[in-house]
């Protein structure tokens, strides 16, 4: 596997440290990785940004750096709003959005862009939005195909979401340049059996994306009965890889065993136990390139 670094863990969005794109690069290329995720938004890589000359700052930088640029992540939600109706060319406006990265990964001798399906929207037809999901994302897959690249679905999103659903619908979409980007959390959270769904889905997974948690109950006080109400949802929080309630042992061994030998990329992507300073950012980097090398 290879190990890979995402720059959204040092984009600031959670209260992280803030590192600019090109100094990220350099940043992963000390900790020890050989290859990076790239957030598709600002403050990274948008679109918007490419044609400024920032796509060559980037070659330079990962050249320099001795590091791969091995993912795209593009941010996408393929539900159309009820309020939007046919008015707004909302899924258009993400094709090309997909199909934009896809020429930056081509010059950035990237191969992969990550993907999301959609969230579900209340009182719309669940049949109708997976028809909705799978013509799109053919459409991305057509015309990423053109420029040399594949694109992934990460298993974050609640179209598709269990793994026998994302299956089925990877089978739909039937393109040879459509894979999975498939993760532990959700299927941990959920209850699926870990080891078995990660061999189920590693034949057809191209990246693994990584970060641990713990869960957290919640209460809430009810002064009438003097007692507190225990809250249905856990909050959930980010810990150092390793020490959190995902099974990654687990995971990883139906992942090895399912055939996979991909790209392994570890994540902060929400408040993180010991917070956003640089230090603690560099620690939880480190601690999951040792735990995956160990």
């Amino acid at each position: 596997m290879t190990p890979c670094l995402f720059s959204i863990s040092y984009a600031g969005f959670w209260g992280q440290s803030v590192l600019p794109l090109t100094e990220f690069i350099h940043h992963a290329g000390n900790l020890g990785y050989p290859a990076v995720m790239i957030a598709g938004k600002r403050p990274h890589l948008s679109p918007l940004d490419a044609p400024s000359g920032l796509l060559d700052k980037v070659r330079i930088a990962l050249q320099t750096s001795d590091v791969q640029c091995a993912v795209l992540g593009a941010y996408t939600n393929l539900s159309q709003p009820s309020t939007v109706g046919c008015e707004v060319p909302y899924l258009e406006m993400q094709i090309a959005y997909v199909e934009s990265l896809a020429r930056i990964a081509q010059a950035l001798d990237c191969r992969i862009i990550r993907i999301f399906t959609a969230y579900e929207v209340e009182g719309q037809d669940h049949q109708f939005q997976w028809k909705r999901c799978v013509s799109t994302i053919q459409e991305m897959c057509d015309r990423a195909a053109a420029h040399g690249v594949t694109i992934a679905i990460q298993n974050h999103h609640d179209v598709g979401l269990h793994t026998t659903a994302l299956l089925e619908m990877l089978a739909d979409i039937d393109r040879p340049n459509c894979k999975l980007g498939f993760d532990a959390w959700s299927p941990a959270l959920r209850g699926e059996d870990l080891y078995t769904a990660a061999k189920a889905a590693a034949p057809h997974t191209i990246i693994t994306t990584n970060a641990d948690y713990v869960r957290v109950p919640r209460h809430r006080y009810r002064p009438e009965l003097v007692n507190y109400e225990r809250q249905d949802v856990d909050w959930v929080r980010a810990v150092p890889f390793g020490t959190g309630f995902i099974d990654y042992k687990a995971f990883f061994s139906g992942l090895r065993d399912g055939g996979f030998d991909g790209i392994a990329t570890f994540e902060m992507c929400s408040p993180l136990r010991g917070g956003g300073s640089l230090e603690n950012l560099d620690h939880c980097a480190r601690t999951y390139l040792e735990w995956l090398n160990g």
